[in-house]
């Protein structure tokens, strides 16, 4: 839109003259709505019914749109919104924090034959987990070795969860006494032969 098209547009909007129209255009840097904003302070505009002109827009505020209070009080709530990034991190801290207490606090603790081996933070299990090439192969090992595990703690250390930690120990042993059972079978079944 050329100079003089939003001179005349203004002065349709606002009902000054060219004059006028030309010189608030000239101080809000050629923005229509900046122009009307700035006759309104100058008391050559009478203010709409809805309060005044919104800044930003194509047109002037109807009576359904925002007013300049709305406009106000939404560029501070804007600004304030450091704040609120600030409370955003807090709460990450926060929920992070608690994250590493849990996995303090709850651990996996492992034994065979009925004794207590070690006790390990879930903490360090879930960084070894990152390692799965190596942790879940010697995780399975050593149930097929007569380890057992369980976890202790608020969060975890409930009967539903050791009830999987125990099934998968029953499992791992089953698995071990079938084969050995089979292998006596056919160590028998070698010595019948000679």
């Amino acid at each position: 839109m050329t100079e003089l098209e939003k001179v005349e547009k203004l002065r349709e909007k606002a009902n000054v003259t060219f004059a006028e129209a030309k010189e608030a255009l000239d101080n809000s840097g050629g923005d229509i709505l900046d122009a009307l904003i700035y006759l309104e302070n100058q008391g050559k505009v009478t203010v709409p019914a809805g309060g005044g002109f919104f800044s930003g827009a194509d047109s002037p505020a109807s009576s359904d749109s925002a007013t300049t209070s709305d406009y106000d009080e939404k560029t501070q709530t804007d600004s304030g919104s450091g704040e609120d990034f600030t409370d955003l991190l807090k709460r990450l801290g926060t929920f992070c924090l608690s994250l590493l207490n849990k996995g303090l606090e709850n651990h996996l603790v492992a034994s065979r034959d009925g004794k207590h081996l070690f006790s390990c933070p879930i903490l360090v299990v879930i960084l070894a987990l990152f390692l799965f090439w190596i942790t879940i192969p010697l995780f399975i090992i050593s149930l097929f070795c007569g380890f057992s595990y369980r976890f202790t703690g608020k969060e975890l250390g409930r009967d539903s969860v050791n009830a999987v930690m125990d099934n998968a120990s029953n499992v791992a042993q089953d698995v071990k006494r079938s084969f050995t059972d089979n292998s006596n079978v056919d160590d028998d079944d070698e010595v019948e032969k000679d």
